[in-house]
């Protein structure tokens, strides 16, 4: 028997994340996935290779906590905790301050405040409209016929910035075309679907002084953590894994299972 270490999973609707702490929570591996349809089968595939990294075995893990819009379909976990709560400890963990968290996924946006102690104060959740997420951006980019990857130097690259006047996904795809048979630069197109995905988020909720960014989409399109600090004019803090801050904090559910914490 090696060490005990703790898992976190957690199951979004567009990716599966998994990560592995040792008793100290200290980031020992990790695993992401697109979630495909089979939830249980892509968390256990995430378990094995996070497992693989963190040179242990499955049988070394001593509790798991699951998370996410999957939660319930992970059956090597022992318990079922909130997106919400999950994502308030990952950060809490990585920034212990008051804060505003938002979080921008594949199918949703969340902002989640705490106070300078972790307790959470409120959240919000965009759940009904793919508005401000990245599977608005996926559309956009499938649109456009830009590769996703490639949206965030082209963003960056852009001189001016065409603004869009539509949140809807549909009516944006509409509006993206003809400003393309008007001429208008891609770059700049593409600056403005980044500008509309942050019009978004704060029409959703004020932000606080200390913010703190992460999602898969913050992961790979920094150039939005960059738009928004020059938009509000205020500090943004982005973790060194913002896709793995939900699953951290499962984990970190799972280490203070041992009843040493509350």
């Amino acid at each position: 028997m090696g060490q005990p270490i703790f898992a976190g999973v957690d199951v979004g609707a567009s990716c599966t994340k998994v990560v592995i702490l040792d008793a100290e929570r200290k980031l020992l591996g990790y695993a992401v996935r697109k979630s495909g349809t089979d939830f249980a089968k892509t968390a256990d595939i995430c378990l094995k290779s996070a497992l693989e990294m963190a040179g242990a075995r499955r049988e070394d893990v001593v509790r798991c906590v699951s998370t996410g819009y999957g939660r319930n379909n992970v059956a090597f976990s022992h318990e079922a905790k909130t997106e919400i709560g999950c994502q308030a400890r990952g950060c809490y963990h990585y920034y212990p301050m008051a804060m505003t968290i938002v979080d921008i996924g594949g199918q949703d946006n969340k902002i989640i405040k705490l106070d300078a102690q972790g307790r959470r104060l409120s959240f919000k959740m965009n759940r009904k409209c793919a508005a401000g997420t990245g599977a608005f951006l996926e559309e956009m980019s499938s649109r456009l016929e830009i590769p996703l990857e490639e949206m965030d130097s082209l963003a960056r690259a852009a001189e001016n910035m065409v603004e869009l006047g539509s949140y809807c996904t549909v009516f944006s795809a509409t509006e993206v075309l003809e400003k393309i048979s008007q001429g208008e630069n891609v770059s700049d197109i593409v600056k403005g679907l980044f500008f509309s995905v942050i019009k978004r988020i704060l029409e959703m909720d004020s932000l606080t002084e200390g913010v703190v960014m992460t999602g898969g989409v913050v992961a790979h399109n920094p150039y939005l953590v960059e738009m928004v600090k020059e938009i509000t004019g205020g500090e943004i803090l982005v973790p060194e894994f913002p896709w793995l801050t939900g699953a951290v904090g499962a984990a970190l559910f799972s280490v203070a299972s041992r009843g040493d914490e509350k």
